[in-house]
């Protein structure tokens, strides 16, 4: 039986895992916390650090293959497993070039893939010497995720919220769509394309806050959308599975925003609403079958599930019976024990043949089902009960002010 390991043991990690079962793989995960979302579910758990270059070494010396779930693992290990004989999905140079966002932006500029204009930035007085530039985003070049290390700046007073570490400075783009388009591509280069994703914000947190599969888009303009997404991944020279983020103006002009060597929060929706999920897909790239179907099975979407604000410790998912009752509505709770406000606890995914359904049914999801505190369900608890006597009470003084 053919052995993997998956770097990370997060969300991604744990729904990879869920599609293993379904193949002939004995499964690895190397991952700091023992309680991780993917560690009950892999044959063999290894604690280590990722982005240590002995623990990434020891743990990938003895297998056929390694994938990821998060970018910021030792590539340095990972070149010297891959000269070994390991085969690493995405390969190693890859990762390197996309990992840092300099290098990234530089590689989309030197391959002529469109992309925002902009300028590299050592430190915040880079930021300051470019007034001229703004209204612009700046991007910390390492570490940033899941909307950390990424901050708008509109106005030279801004200036300050930006990062005092190397990143990008990108010319900010007059946004109408922000569109995910997922490729796999095999061993031998073959490539499956998934429909493209519209993806909608919650600027606060600059998150995904729910998307809508396949995007509503021109011809003209899906066809630019793949043809950039396709050009982009084939120049990284790497077998694997990518997520790439594109911007669409009004006037039609699509530029490539970033790419994720890996499976990614923009493709949830393929586990229900497409045949072969972004998940399998990945199994069938490191274990070379053949790549699966990509097409919907029905329009779908996602909501995201998060951490509620000023709610941390152990987690309570209010409304979640309400959620369960719709129809064609599928919970995904990523079994995190504590939350905190913004953290990634889980997902929600909807089919259905409406597109008005599945907007309806996102933003009623967003509304009824809150991941808080069991504290904060307590309290909630508490005054629902207040509540209820002093409605009792208020029915009670009429019925007898009626006598």
């Amino acid at each position: 039986m053919i052995k993997v390991g998956i770097l990370g043991g997060g969300q991604l990690g744990r729904m990879l895992l869920q599609a293993a079962a379904n193949y002939p793989v004995e499964t690895y995960v190397m991952e700091n916390d023992e309680d991780c979302p993917a560690a009950h579910l892999c044959h063999h758990f290894i604690k280590g650090d990722i982005r240590s270059f002995d623990d990434v070494y020891q743990f990938g010396k003895g297998l056929d293959a390694l994938t990821i779930e998060i970018e910021s693992v030792n590539e340095d290990a990972l070149e010297k497993l891959e000269v070994e004989g390991v085969k690493i999905y995405p390969r190693p140079s890859a990762l390197r070039t996309i990992k840092n966002k300099i290098t990234q932006k530089q590689f989309y500029t030197e391959h002529s893939i469109p992309t925002a204009e902009y300028i590299i930035t050592q430190n915040l007085d880079g930021v300051r010497s470019r007034l001229d530039f703004l209204p612009a985003v700046h991007k910390v070049g390492k570490g940033g995720y899941d909307g950390k290390g990424v901050q708008v700046i509109q106005t030279k007073e801004d200036v300050e919220k930006g990062f005092d570490q190397p990143g990008v400075l990108e010319k900010m783009i007059a946004v109408d769509k922000e569109i995910a388009q997922i490729i796999a591509i095999s061993d031998k280069g073959e490539t499956a394309i998934y429909p493209p994703v519209d993806m909608v914000f919650d600027q606060r947190l600059n998150l995904l806050d729910y998307q809508i599969s396949p995007a509503d888009l021109q011809q003209g303009i899906l066809w630019k959308v793949e043809a950039i997404s396709l050009r982009a991944v084939k120049e990284l020279k790497s077998p694997g599975i990518f997520a790439v983020e594109l911007l669409v103006t009004k006037q039609g002009e699509v530029y490539i925003n970033e790419t994720a060597p890996r499976v990614h929060n923009s493709g949830h929706h393929t586990i229900e609403a497409n045949y072969s999920s972004q998940f399998d897909m990945l199994w069938r790239v490191i274990l070379g079958y053949p790549l699966g179907n990509t097409e919907a099975i029905l329009p779908g979407a996602i909501v995201n599930l998060i951490g509620a604000d000023g709610c941390e410790g152990e987690v309570h998912y209010e409304g979640l019976d309400e959620v369960l009752q719709m129809d064609n509505v599928f919970v995904h709770i990523y079994g995190k024990k504590e939350t905190k406000a913004g953290r990634k606890m889980g997902h929600v995914t909807i089919i259905s043949k409406e597109k008005q359904d599945l907007v309806y049914k996102a933003h009623k999801i967003k509304h009824t089902l809150k991941v808080i505190s069991k504290d904060a369900a307590a309290q909630l608890a508490v005054e629902k009960r207040a509540e209820d006597a002093r409605d009792a009470r208020d029915a009670a003084a009429m019925t007898s002010g009626g006598h």
